[in-house]
């Protein structure tokens, strides 16, 4: 069996809350989170705003130092990399932010946005010019943008400017942190479109975080549902959709809309109770316990382990206990 490209043991992230420079507490952003990701795969994140899927990501590109846990990539902690190995592991991992407004230089042109992470890795390239304009030319731009600045371009735009400066490196993984976000929907989905062919053609293996239910389930092969800190459930895109597990991976399908003015299922809306638990003080036993419809009074006190129930089916909840 071909082996994991990444590997998530048991991830930890906590932020210090302060006041007035005394510590009075800490955000559990991630907490004891595991996992792995194969090759050429696209694994989907969804959960909540606040659920700790960007720290999740940046802590798996050691953007962020873990509390505790670690991130073995082709068989090595990313923490233990120094020096030509971990500018090595930055060459072939790779982010794409959320928000393309921020993520690009204003003062730089596009062939300089594009030509510095060639010239911090010193890829030998005979022709960077035309390297350059190829990339454009692949994420559906051209020739007479390389020397415009970035507020000359729309959303759209900025976010193909950013997936090619991405492409300049050929990374092996890539987070793509809710690229299409703030972007209209027609824009999304040609964005979308775009990085699955760019994965079939360089066989990119990805971390696709969303909240957009019907977008991850487009680009993932399996999904991961986060909820305040915790992966709740794992699995397959269309198991996941046909048959949810956890409660709270219910709820969240169940509100999904449905194109069809004519179709009703207001009966089998499962409505949870009260607000999301903040994650400075996260409730004992199950973290969904109190606003789960099903929950006992094992869920109170005992944490659930994410466990696999059926065949690549990993759900965390003591329905399944």
């Amino acid at each position: 069996m071909e082996a994991p490209l990444i590997q998530v043991k048991d991830l930890v992230k906590y932020f210090p809350v302060k006041k007035l420079f005394i510590t009075v507490g800490q955000v559990h952003a991630v907490d004891g989170v595991s996992f792995e990701i194969m090759r050429g795969e696209t694994f989907g994140l969804v959960g909540e705003s606040g659920s700790g899927k960007t720290t999740l990501g940046r802590l798996m590109l050691r953007l962020l130092t873990p509390t505790s846990g670690d991130v073995v990539y082709n068989g090595r902690s990313i923490f233990e990399l120094e020096g030509g190995e971990l500018k090595e592991f930055r060459r072939r991992a790779q982010i794409v932010f959320q928000d393309p407004y921020t993520s690009l230089n204003p003062r730089m042109t596009i062939y300089d946005i594009l030509s510095e992470p060639i010239n911090v890795h010193k890829i030998r390239i005979p022709d960077k010019r035309e390297y350059i304009v190829k990339l454009l030319e692949t994420v559906g731009l051209g020739e007479e943008h390389l020397y415009r600045y970035p507020h000359e371009f729309s959303g759209g735009q900025k976010q193909r400017i950013a997936i090619a400066r991405v492409l300049a490196l050929r990374p092996e993984f890539t987070v793509l942190d809710e690229p299409t976000s703030a972007l209209d929907v027609s824009v999304q989905a040609q964005i979308l479109n775009m990085l699955k062919e760019l994965q079939s053609e360089f066989k990119f293996t990805y971390l696709f975080i969303s909240h957009d239910l019907s977008v991850v389930k487009f680009m993932s092969h399996r999904i991961a549902v986060m909820y305040v800190g915790k992966i709740i459930e794992v699995a397959p895109s269309d198991d996941l959709f046909s048959e949810p597990l956890h409660p709270y991976t219910q709820m969240l399908l169940s509100a999904l809309p449905v194109p069809d003015p004519k179709y009703t299922r207001s009966k089998q809306i499962i409505k949870p109770r009260g607000q999301v638990p903040s994650a400075i003080s996260p409730p004992p036993g199950c973290r969904f316990h109190p606003r789960c419809p099903f929950a006992r009074e094992k869920c109170k006190a005992e944490e659930p382990e994410l466990r696999e129930v059926k065949p690549s089916r990993l759900v965390a909840c003591h329905l399944y206990s």
